[in-house]
């Protein structure tokens, strides 16, 4: 199995595929149909193997269908419907497509600014439109049939690109990453493969899924195990308690800043947590700082399964294992999936604790970025791909991450990982969320800062927050500048973003 019209005949015909809060569910057999639907009407709109279809559609089960059902046939790149106009203008750009999906609002008729930037570059455009007496995911597309169109339907075969996405980028362009059938049926295995999913489980997605970790680890992983998801309109920590309740998962996936939203809710919901009962919660995406992980464990009663992820990987690398007292807070657990090594800048790989650049290997693992020379010359050395994260297996394979080595702090020449500032910081009882980041300084090039979240009712001031840091930490891992706020900001995915930040909190 390496398509993804291989995939959606994996699950029994009646069990259930798609559900949503409030609407009838979708089974396998209804998926399967509207796959084969999708696929036709891709023929007779001129789309088939290899042509990238951009969707841009709101989290639920129409998008994740969407996915599954375009993925089938051609080329899927979802993007993030918040965007606005010049950000639409350089994705749509950059990707081409042949066709934009977007949600049929009816009367309303009120469009994303990515119609108006798809009209001025002469892409098709197709509206997804569905009841909600419909089965979550089954939808319509209507639009212009193409001159090009086919009567025949193929679907996408296993070195066909499934998937294109950018690299969530920094400073720099975003680099555009193609994933194939095989790279994503194979993530979507590892990662049902390690959580042990079986086709009794289901999944409460929280996840956007114009984002890989919501694809794959709650989608896809999923449908692989002939499971069910249920897709949410996205997070949102008020409503994820009655979710629990209503939908009676028996897991969810989330970055760690979901999770600490949901845990600022948890003691007012444990009659829910308690008949719920989770087999596990799953974090990913970014580092889960060791406090937090302790914290979900005792409020739910049930392990918290931290992994390690990216996009060009089709999200999964390793992953801590299932059973009971194996997993490993401050690690990122054992290869689960493609081959993992530490490597120098000269390219060797290292021993056991030592310190480099994580790299991997394996079929889940892109073969290298679209139309970028200089990009894939730098990011494979003897066919590994250096994912830019610094980190240190030990004796028994687990990864630890100190970094990324783009957001390491170079504090004139003494090297600091932002996390290991951040781990110190949480541990005060006043403090609820931190992310520490680099501030540039006039003479050492750059200096510590951090920003931080107290908890409710608690009171710390800067020099307070200091002071408890230099007992624990070297003088000059210490932040200079410590910064309060109601949030810390954040990406489109909830991810903490360090870099930028300082510019972001006027420290430029």
């Amino acid at each position: 199995m390496k398509t993804l019209g291989e995939l959606i005949k994996i699950g029994k015909g009646e069990d259930l595929a798609l559900l949503a809060p409030g609407r009838k569910a979708l089974s396998y057999d209804g998926l399967r149909t509207q796959v084969a639907n999708t696929v036709q009407r891709l023929a007779e709109l001129g789309v088939g193997r290899n042509d990238t279809v951009a969707i841009v559609l709101p989290n639920g089960p129409e998008m994740a269908s969407a996915f599954i059902s375009i993925g089938a046939a051609a080329t899927t790149a979802p993007l993030n419907p918040t965007y606005g106009a010049e950000e639409f203008t350089f994705y749509l750009s950059d990707l081409k497509p042949k066709l934009l999906v977007v949600a049929d609002n009816g009367a309303d008729n009120t469009d994303s600014p990515v119609v108006a930037c798809a009209e001025e570059q002469g892409i098709n455009i197709a509206r997804l439109s569905f009841q909600d007496t419909d089965p979550a995911g089954k939808f319509e597309l209507s639009g212009d049939v193409s001159s090009d169109a086919s009567t025949e339907v193929e679907y996408a075969q296993a070195d066909d690109i499934g998937l294109v996405l950018h690299t969530s980028g920094t400073t720099s362009r975003p680099k555009l990453v193609p994933l194939t059938q095989q790279n994503i049926i194979a993530s979507a295995g590892n990662i049902s493969e390690s959580l042990s999913l079986t086709s009794q489980d289901r999944c409460l997605n929280i996840m956007p899924l114009f984002h890989i970790h919501g694809l794959i680890a709650a989608v896809l992983a999923s449908i692989h195990a002939g499971a069910s998801v249920c897709c949410t309109p996205g997070f949102n920590a008020l409503k994820f308690f009655q979710w629990l309740e209503d939908v009676n998962p028996s897991w969810y996936t989330g970055v760690p800043t979901m999770h600490q939203g949901i845990l600022s809710r948890a003691s007012r919901n444990q009659e829910i947590i308690e008949k719920v009962k989770l087999r596990f919660l799953r974090s990913s995406s970014a580092s889960l700082p060791p406090q937090v992980m302790k914290q979900l464990e005792d409020a739910f009663a049930a392990p918290v399964i931290e992994a390690y992820g990216m996009t060009e990987a089709a999200h999964q690398m390793a992953c801590n294992p299932l059973a009971e007292g194996t997993q490993k807070p401050g690690s990122v657990g054992l290869a689960a999936g493609p081959e993992i090594s530490i490597m120098d800048k000269e390219g060797n790989h290292l021993k056991p604790e030592e310190i480099g650049e994580v790299v991997i290997k394996g079929e889940n693992v892109t073969a290298g970025y679209i139309n970028n020379e200089e990009a894939n010359a730098t990011a494979f050395t003897d066919g590994w791909f250096r994912t830019g994260d610094q980190g240190r297996l030990d004796n028994e394979g687990y990864l630890t991450l100190t970094g990324r080595l783009k957001e390491i702090i170079n504090r004139g020449g003494e090297k600091i990982s932002p996390r290991e500032v951040d781990e110190i910081l949480l541990d005060h009882e006043s403090v609820a969320q931190v992310v520490t980041f680099a501030m540039p300084h006039d003479k050492l090039g750059e200096d510590v800062a951090a920003a931080v979240v107290i908890e409710e009712g608690s009171t710390i001031d800067e020099a307070g927050l200091r002071k408890y840091a230099a007992q624990r930490l070297a003088d000059f891992k210490v932040p200079r500048k410590i910064i309060f706020l109601e949030e810390i900001p954040k990406g489109a995915t909830g991810k903490l973003q360090r870099i930028g930040l300082a510019k972001k909190l006027g420290l430029v």
